[in-house]
């Protein structure tokens, strides 16, 4: 009982299974990510707070609270939440309906949202509605993050190259924007960008631990400050504003919530589908714990909670800066404590160190890390061997670059849902015969010389028998009827592999059985699992082909129809036929 309690404590609070058993050789890892992403979290989270219509001071206290309560919360161990471009944009839009009077309203409907949003993830984890994430099938997942990591990259160049572009996720605005304005490359920042991916993108070939993004920020920040490089037009980050959040309350007037609750919902599922991807993605090249769809749930929940009661707006799982967390070595949720920490300090003493970090820099660490996401092998593999995850795959790519981040989420799951649908409306059915010499019976498109007889027609449906397939199992019963130039007498229904019959195919099952006996045809079902006999006890569905109709296997449903006694003599072989479990 006591473990049983535990055990439950710990699913809710995930800290309490990896700290107990933290490891002194991961602290070098968490430190060094924990450090990098704090510094790329201070100009990130002032600029996404920006793009959300806020002061930039709410950007940074958005990725400290929330920061904190995802790391005991949350299951990812790479995962880095905080403000995102997409929740940023879709923030401002939602707001913008409200038409707020001032930047004290403006800000009271951004703690409101953000509320919103944490109740909705909580209430979905509580609900166990984290299935949401199954219909992101590994090629939907692979051609989304492929798509988003291009993007994200960039996104970059305006500070690697210094020149002006528009904020976009759409790759042909962006390509059509660079092309527009790449002769207006400010070299001395191209090349300090050049010399941070250098750093970063060898640096780890000196030492598995060396903390190369963290060297490289150092590295940029004394050449700026050495050589005065702002005086020759290299962007550095500049002025970082201090003071730590204090409580804030969300409104509960119910006419705002119901006029946020749209885009609430949005920035809920499609932050939530976001982030689990990328999470999903992180932990596979890990594989030393688990993610739990619904605690991911409760866990962004918290921190949208802690941004609405300390002065942030919504918040999720960052795509770039996981990469980055990841790619600077970061082993637990302790990086994230540490980024926290780092953003705390900095916003109460050390505001004037980053000063002088330019921003190519973090260029520099975010197109480092994102270029090993972009999985180009899983295509060429897919195409090779499953053309229609090949498509599905390169769909969600092509919409993902196209039409936006968001619109890719949204656009992977319905595509998976399809699949789904039209792989289950079209379920495998074999025309068996019998291996001559035996009483085995297989596909007679997959075995040679096997003994088919025109007369009875032996038929094995491998999968359920439901509303989006019924059209499909008659049409191919229809067609080998007629391929038998309507000699059949005997249709043998194996049923070994129909795993459920819902009311639809009951019905159109029990339709079937009737015509077919009024043209002449009879009707026996062999192989019946417990839980399908049981469907079709319900329904009437035995008793409309009779008990003495039933048998436990193929060979006793030949062997009776070819003996062609009466009833009391087929009961004999279908010992089976009153069973009900």
């Amino acid at each position: 009982m006591n473990n049983s309690i535990a055990t439950k404590i710990k699913g809710f609070l995930p800290i309490l299974d990896w700290l107990p058993n933290y490891k002194k050789s991961d602290l070098q890892g968490d430190l060094s990510a924990g450090l990098t992403v704090g510094i790329m979290l201070i100009p990130q989270g002032m600029a996404y707070a920006m793009l959300a219509g806020l002061e930039p001071i709410h950007g940074l206290y958005a990725v400290t609270v929330p920061l904190l309560l995802y790391a005991i919360f949350g299951t990812s161990r790479q995962l880095a939440v905080g403000p995102v471009a997409m929740v940023s944009l879709l923030t401002a839009a939602g707001i913008a309906s409200l038409n707020a009077d001032s930047p004290e309203q403006y800000l009271l409907y951004a703690l409101s949202l953000a509320f919103l949003v944490g109740l909705i993830q909580f209430a979905m984890g509580v609900l166990r509605l984290g299935f949401v994430v199954n219909f992101l099938s590994h090629p939907v997942i692979s051609g989304f993050t492929s798509a988003a990591a291009i993007i994200i990259g960039l996104s970059q160049i305006k500070h690697l190259f210094r020149i002006n572009l528009p904020n976009s996720e759409h790759i042909q605005e962006m390509v059509v924007a660079i092309a527009q304005n790449i002769g207006d490359i400010h070299w001395l920042t191209f090349g300090i960008g050049v010399i941070g991916i250098i750093i970063i993108k060898y640096g780890k070939k000196i030492h598995k631990s060396f903390p190369a993004p963290l060297v490289a920020v150092i590295v940029g920040i004394a050449l700026v400050s050495g050589f005065d490089l702002t005086a020759q037009g290299v962007k550095i980050v500049g002025d970082v504003p201090s003071g730590l959040p204090t409580l804030s309350s969300p409104s509960f007037d119910m006419g705002v919530w119901n006029t946020l609750l749209p885009i609430a919902l949005t920035i809920s599922l499609v932050g939530f589908a976001e982030s689990f991807a990328v999470a999903k993605t992180i932990q596979a090249k890990h594989k030393n714990y688990k993610l739990d769809a619904n605690q991911e749930l409760i866990g962004l929940g918290m921190a949208n909670f802690g941004a609405a009661f300390f002065k942030g707006y919504p918040v999720t799982g960052g795509f770039s800066r996981t990469a980055v967390n990841n790619d600077s070595g970061a082993r637990t949720a302790l990086a994230s404590i540490f980024s926290a920490v780092l953003i705390v300090l900095t916003l109460l003493f050390f505001t004037g160190l980053f000063y002088n970090l330019p921003s190519a820099i973090l260029a520099a660490v975010v197109l480092v890390a994102v270029s090993g996401l972009i999985d180009y092998k899983e295509p060429i593999h897919l195409w090779h061997r499953d053309k229609s995850d090949f498509a599905m795959l390169m769909a969600t790519f092509i919409i993902t670059l196209t039409l936006g981040i968001e619109t890719g989420i949204i656009a992977g799951m319905v595509l998976s849902l399809i699949v789904v649908i039209y792989r289950a409306s079209k379920p495998h059915m074999a025309r068996l015969g019998r291996v001559p010499g035996t009483n085995i019976f297989r596909n007679v498109t997959r075995f040679k010389d096997l003994e088919e007889r025109d007369e009875l027609l032996m038929v094995r449906i491998d999968g359920p028998i439901y509303f989006a397939n019924v059209a499909y199992i008659k049409s191919n019963m229809d067609q080998w009827i007629a391929d038998k130039k309507d000699r059949v007498n005997m249709i043998v229904f194996n049923m070994e592999s129909v795993t459920n019959i819902d009311s639809t195919g009951a019905h159109e099952l029990n339709e079937w059985i009737l015509s077919w006996r009024k043209a002449g045809i009879d009707v026996c079902m062999t192989s019946i699992k417990g839980p399908v006999r049981d469907v079709l006890n319900r329904w009437g569905i035995l008793e409309c082909v009779g008990a003495d109709h039933i048998f436990l296997d193929d060979n006793s449903a030949v062997s009776a129809y070819d003996k062609d006694i009466d009833l009391e003599l087929l009961n004999k072989y279908s010992p089976y036929a009153t069973q009900t479990n």
